[in-house]
């Protein structure tokens, strides 16, 4: 972990743009972009250091990008593991099953690889219940679907995103 954070040079360029897309005087508003754009350079998480390089970017006080950065759960404050699982805890998600799912994925919380988190409403109620790994959500789970694609990530399996039954979107499933 290191104490410096900048980014790169292709980042730099992109944070630029994202900036200009704002009126003078309203460049603060690219923070969640910004911050979005830090984690994903610096490993899934936003360091102080990061946090402290956006806020000198829109010429904010630090305390300002940290208060954005910790009210958000989609900002990680320390270290996640390669497969980041957030597990939905909302009411439709939980009554389908979501404390199962979450104890299946808890028996990882010891692998460096795994990070367990849960969240609140992930936004796909009717195919509950879902997690989201890293980026991409996976819908209509039971215990050993998730048990299965935890399996697959350790082996490095890609899996398809979404559905788990073979449902189309939100389509009645059969």
């Amino acid at each position: 972990m290191s104490e410096k954070f900048e980014f790169t040079t292709e980042n730099a360029s992109k944070a630029k743009e994202i900036i200009s897309h704002y009126p003078q005087g309203r460049q603060r508003s690219a923070i969640l972009p910004l911050l979005d754009m830090a984690q994903r350079q610096n490993g899934g998480w936003v360091s102080r250091a990061a946090i402290e390089h956006v806020a000198d970017l829109l010429e904010t006080p630090y305390i300002r990008a940290y208060e954005v950065a910790s009210f958000y759960t989609m900002f990680n404050l320390k270290p996640v593991g390669k497969y980041h699982i957030q597990v939905c805890g909302t009411t439709p998600c939980w009554l389908r099953g979501a404390a199962d799912i979450m104890d299946i994925c808890q028996k990882e919380k010891d692998n460096p690889d795994f990070t367990i988190s849960e969240v609140e409403c992930l936004g796909a109620c009717v195919n509950a219940p879902i997690v989201q790994i890293n980026d991409e959500y996976y819908e209509d789970l039971s215990p050993e679907i998730v048990a299965d694609l935890i399996k697959r990530l350790k082996s490095g399996e890609k899996i398809k995103p979404g559905s788990q039954i073979g449902r189309q979107t939100s389509a009645a499933a059969e």
